[in-house]
């Protein structure tokens, strides 16, 4: 279609740029340079059909009705602390639509921030035998246990049962309020209560720990991770990836490199196995140390993707070896956010990835954690946010095909996964002109 002669020009630019002839750019080339660049955005190379196309300048018409907004009234979402920007993206018609999106897959999660924290507050909490301690920095741990538990700590001295405790409340509601918060980062004010990386981190730690304490009793285990699985389906999204977490495993920066652990990693290869790593790398805003190196050690160890890859762009022989090898990003907007990597997420490093066509998906990191449910807010914050007004439809469908592409699925597997991909997209095609017509009423 408009394929032929992006084609020529793409290949008339980099032939003249391989030294062949020299390329001097004047006033004359800009069309023909801006085209170029959006051949290389990400998804920039699809080929659209008409029903796509459509959708596209349905698509792009509401997307720059918002940010025109975003502009004019100074609350642009993505340029907004993700617990304050909630409220707004919900009722965007942006995430209307991402919302319907068939999302592919979710290859960046951990295992106990899945499920929406209510869900545990309403059903774990409420469960028999569950006692409560609150620990002296405002934390709270839980216990299941036929009688009253003996486990004490500097931190838990007296555990109540909650049954009873409640009993004794005037308002529950918010005593159970009180433990969302505690499980998760949630706050009206987060430059205040999270005012360094090292605070929100111990923060974070603790949430965690106590949703460890609920999950891991085994009647809640399978039945939160169904419910987990149902949320991320009712998201649209098709096939997860979930790691496990190894306290105290969990801020890069407050541990060992990679490069620390080079012999221990390097034992299945020399064991003649070939053990697909997944690593996480470059979280950090510290350029030079050995975290931030951790971008190039995973590369060398052979990993299969980068978690989060934050840094990469200071590095970029990391950049160009990930590049060359296929080897995707997982970009995680929401989290690099809370977590204090960055503010804007205009600003975010993927954002110059995006641009280049960098190979990466998009992930949710830990969205019970976050107040986020599956993965459509990571969607809007990278479609409206880190991608611009570049990012267009075939952007979107990009990241869905190489969340599929990237996963650990089999290949068999991934074949059927994009039959399955393709004929729900067809049919998220279909809902959004469907939406539009009644618009147009």
């Amino acid at each position: 279609m408009t394929g032929s002669w992006i084609t020529r020009a793409v290949f008339s630019i980099w032939f003249c740029l391989l030294a062949v002839c020299r390329f001097i750019p004047t006033l004359h080339d800009r069309d023909e340079l801006m085209k170029v660049e959006q051949f290389e955005f990400t998804g920039g190379n699809l080929l659209s059909t008409e029903k796509e196309i459509r959708v596209n300048d349905i698509l792009m018409k509401i997307k720059r009705e918002e940010v025109a907004e975003g502009m004019e009234t100074g609350k642009f979402p993505p340029a907004m602390h993700f617990f304050r920007a909630k409220q707004l993206i919900e009722q965007s018609r942006v995430f209307d639509i991402l919302k319907k999106m068939p999302k592919g897959a979710a290859l960046h999660l951990h295992d106990y921030a899945l499920l929406n924290a209510e869900w545990l507050v309403k059903n774990a909490t409420y469960l028999p035998n569950c006692y409560i301690c609150f620990t002296a920095a405002g934390g709270t741990r839980f216990h299941f246990s036929l009688r009253s538990p003996q486990k004490r700590s500097a931190k838990c001295l007296q555990w109540a049962l909650l049954e009873k405790y409640r009993r004794q409340l005037k308002n529950v509601t918010e005593f159970d309020n009180s433990l969302y918060r505690n499980l998760t980062l949630v706050t009206e004010n987060p430059e205040e209560a999270y005012p360094s990386q090292n605070v929100i981190w111990r923060r974070f730690e603790d949430a965690f720990k106590a949703a460890s304490d609920l999950i891991s009793y085994a009647p809640v285990f399978k039945t939160y991770f169904y419910e987990a699985l149902r949320e991320f389906l009712l998201d649209n999204v098709l096939y997860i990836e979930i790691r496990a977490l190894l306290h105290p495993v969990g801020q890069e920066d407050a541990g060992h490199s990679l490069w620390y652990f080079k012999n221990e990693l390097l034992i299945p290869k020399e064991a003649g196995v070939s053990l697909p790593f997944f690593f996480h790398a470059g979280e950090t805003d510290f350029e030079g140390t050995s975290v931030d190196e951790n971008v190039l050690d995973a590369l060398l160890l052979n990993t299969s993707r980068i978690g989060h890859g934050y840094s990469i762009n200071k590095h970029p022989t990391a950049r160009r070896i990930s590049r060359e090898f296929n080897v995707p990003l997982e970009i995680c907007p929401i989290s690099n956010q809370v977590l204090l990597l960055v503010t804007d997420l205009r600003n975010h490093p993927a954002a110059s990835l995006m641009a280049d066509g960098h190979p990466m998906v998009i992930s949710a990191d830990d969205p019970a954690a976050f107040g986020a449910r599956g993965l459509s807010y990571d969607f809007y914050e990278a479609f409206m946010g880190i991608g611009g007004l570049k990012a267009e439809l075939t952007t979107l469908k990009q990241l869905a095909l190489s969340s599929i592409k990237y996963s650990a699925m089999s290949v068999e597997m991934k074949v059927e996964s994009i039959k399955l991909w393709l004929r729900k997209w067809d049919e998220f095609l279909d809902k959004v002109l469907n939406m539009s017509m009644w618009d147009e009423l």
